[in-house]
């Protein structure tokens, strides 16, 4: 594919991001979205970050985690008490950044030993990390215990969380066609061929772990400083299951499908919202109506791109 062709796809995407973005602050603008849809569609993008970010642990590097709730609640504490220290943009800037350095940092000591586990080990591992991290956070005194941070200043809006996004999603889909992205497919292939193969099993889990959580940290931060209280019950093992879902639903390796699954599953949550109880019940009959007739997920590996869209018309 030669410069030019690039050029023009790249061209498409970035239209597309503007005009989705145009569209959505067009109908805040007037009143469509009100106050509860906004917060509805904020909860969309977050989950959609937290999707994409475990998705790259699991669908591209085959890594089952259950721990991801855990990077999201250092991200959220980290973020919440620099901006409360520093309530402005800069102050928010700062608590992403160190929210994310932070959250590189835990899941690096997390990674070395857990992750030289498989299969259900490895689950079972990183779920008892992200406890681990809850735990300490709900007994430290800067954090208020288990009654949590109140009153953190608002300073995210619609704008920040769609900017995270895109950051994310190009940051995860460049990962994924780099050298090192091609290294952690071919680990999820075949953990026994890759390392045969020369490549390090440990370097390439790594990296694909941390990035993830420091994607999840962002999502954490912004949740902090858009909803104003966090607890640490918010980021019990309930969300890492809740993020599971959408990556199950969407397709594992899918990023498209982890979009598609966000949105899909964050409408019906705002329509079941007054009945907690058959919310859960949908949850569980999707999952189980997935594996039995869609185990690979609705779009499985495959994405959305324009390039396949210009093949296609080509024929």
């Amino acid at each position: 594919m030669n410069k030019g062709v690039i050029n023009k796809l790249n061209a498409c995407w970035l239209l597309l991001i503007i005009v989705i973005y145009a569209l959505i602050q067009g109908l805040i603008g007037v009143g469509i979205l009100n106050y509860y849809y906004q917060i509805t569609l904020i909860t969309i993008c977050l989950n959609i970050i937290l999707a994409i970010s475990l998705n790259l642990v699991i669908g591209v590097c085959g890594q089952f985690s259950l721990g991801h709730a855990g990077f999201m609640c250092v991200g959220a504490y980290v973020g919440a008490l620099i901006v409360q220290s520093n309530p402005t943009i800069v102050g928010l800037i700062i608590g992403l950044v160190v929210g994310m350095i932070f959250s590189g940092l835990v899941s690096l000591i997390v990674a070395i030993p857990v992750l030289r586990l498989r299969g259900d080990y490895l689950a079972i591992a990183t779920l008892g990390f992200a406890e681990i991290i809850r735990i300490i956070v709900q007994n430290m005194e800067i954090t208020k215990g288990a009654s949590g941070l109140t009153n953190i200043p608002k300073m995210t809006s619609f704008t920040i969380v769609y900017i995270a996004l895109v950051l994310a999603l190009i940051v995860i889909v460049n990962f994924g066609r780099s050298s090192h992205g091609r290294a952690c497919i071919a680990i999820r292939e075949d953990e026994i061929a890759a390392e045969a193969m020369g490549i390090n099993l440990t370097r390439y889990k790594c990296t694909a772990f941390v990035i993830g959580a420091m994607i999840a940290a962002v999502a954490g931060t912004l949740y902090a400083t858009y909803f104003r209280v966090i607890k640490p019950d918010i980021f019990s093992f309930n969300k890492s299951i809740d993020i599971l879902v959408i990556v199950v639903f969407g397709g594992m390796g899918s990023m498209t499908g982890s979009i598609i699954a966000g949105i899909v599953l964050g409408l019906i949550n705002m329509f079941l919202q007054p009945y907690a109880e058959l919310r859960m019940i949908f949850y569980a009959i999707s999952i189980v109506l997935i594996m039995i007739f869609r185990p690979q997920g609705l779009l499985g590996t495959k994405e959305f791109t324009f390039s396949g869209l210009r093949k296609k018309g080509g024929k």
